[in-house]
């Protein structure tokens, strides 16, 4: 395993789409380079997602597991599921985190999880707190408040110009999931 001098926080934030997109295109160019990589998604729950099957194939280098409840959440409704899962997958990354042994570990859709308040923001900036500092942690999701915008050493904030589904086009198989 390849150690960084200094393991950076990403974030990739915003309401257009390409923040997951765009940290499993970080996750293949690393394992192209011999690093390894563990991804923890939040809140993705039904399954069907292509990058579950797809990534399997960059195992051992690249691992990825996923939580979440079916169906979906309401902002202070039907939370309990919910957040079990979100529990469950936080405890991961914990332990993935501090163990040192992943030179990317990639938090997928856990500002969801915080903006649905399933996780207090505390507990969150904590663990980045308990990151080695050889490690690269990338947060993806909507709405990254400015305490974690200012935390991270780099930000991209995905915006919306134009979009299929404005045309009637779903979500197609192996584009949007």
């Amino acid at each position: 395993m390849v150690d960084f001098p200094k393991g950076l926080i990403q974030i990739y934030t915003g309401e257009g789409k390409g923040k997951t997109t765009a940290a499993l295109g970080l996750a293949i160019r690393a394992v192209g380079h011999g690093l390894h990589v563990y991804i923890i998604q939040f809140m993705k729950g039904r399954g069907g997602y292509g990058e579950l099957e797809g990534l399997k194939r960059l195992q051992p280098e690249c691992q990825l597991e996923h939580f979440g409840a079916p169906g979906w959440v309401h902002k202070g409704e039907n939370i309990e599921e919910h957040s079990r899962e979100v529990r469950k997958a936080f405890a991961r990354a914990q332990e993935i985190i501090v163990s040192g042994e992943w030179n990317i570990v990639i938090l997928d859709e856990i500002f969801n999880a915080l903006w649905f308040e399933l996780i207090p923001e505390s507990e969150v900036l904590e663990l980045l707190s308990m990151k080695p500092s050889h490690v690269e942690l990338v947060l993806t999701g909507r709405n990254a408040s400015q305490t974690f915008i200012e935390r991270a050493d780099l930000v991209t904030e995905m915006v919306p110009r134009k979009h299929p589904f404005e045309q009637g086009i779903m979500a197609r198989l192996g584009i949007e999931y």
